[in-house]
């Protein structure tokens, strides 16, 4: 309810754009602090890749249909690290200092993966790239632009928005 459709592709952000070198950038994924793994672009790239369809929506009322994204799993991940999820919540975290709380089952079972491509493209610097969480069941501000990782936490961690205010 209260939501329209776009044609476009709305940009927002909290803050700057932050421009990633492909040369820097790597992903993490935690058990609370201790890393489990890293892994540079090039060894992200050479995981498992899936592509999906999926509607989106914004929480500031937009929504765009038949959105086609390829990139990497939650579940490869796991799996290429050969873990369970070890607790029921992460954080995500990302380049530009921006995080988000979400529930484990939010993004296994299919239902979230780090996207690298879009629309057949590379991931543009404004809608997130090189890499952004997509979690497309829910609004898109849990879906982090610039992640540089996945953090399992003890317990439900307020993110970057939950911090100032917002549920």
């Amino acid at each position: 309810p209260g939501q329209h459709l776009v044609d476009g592709f709305p940009v927002l952000s909290a803050g700057p754009v932050p421009r990633i070198s492909l040369d820097k950038w790597s992903f993490e994924l935690k058990d609370d602090v201790r890393v489990i793994r890293k892994w540079t672009w090039s060894e992200f790239n050479r995981l498992p890749q899936t592509q999906i369809k999926r509607d989106i929506h914004c929480v500031t009322s937009w929504t765009k249909l038949d959105t086609l994204w390829e990139g990497v799993t939650i579940d490869s991940l796991l799996a290429t690290v050969g873990i369970e999820p070890t607790t029921s919540f992460l954080l995500a975290h990302s380049f530009d200092g921006y995080s988000t709380n979400i529930p484990v089952t939010d993004v296994v079972g299919g239902k979230g993966m780090v996207a690298l491509r879009y629309d057949g493209r590379a991931l543009e610097p404004d809608h997130g790239g090189p890499a952004r969480l997509l979690v497309p069941h829910l609004y898109f501000w849990k879906s982090a632009k610039w992640i540089k990782g996945l953090q399992f936490t003890k317990r439900d961690e307020p993110g970057f928005w939950e911090s100032n205010g917002y549920h």
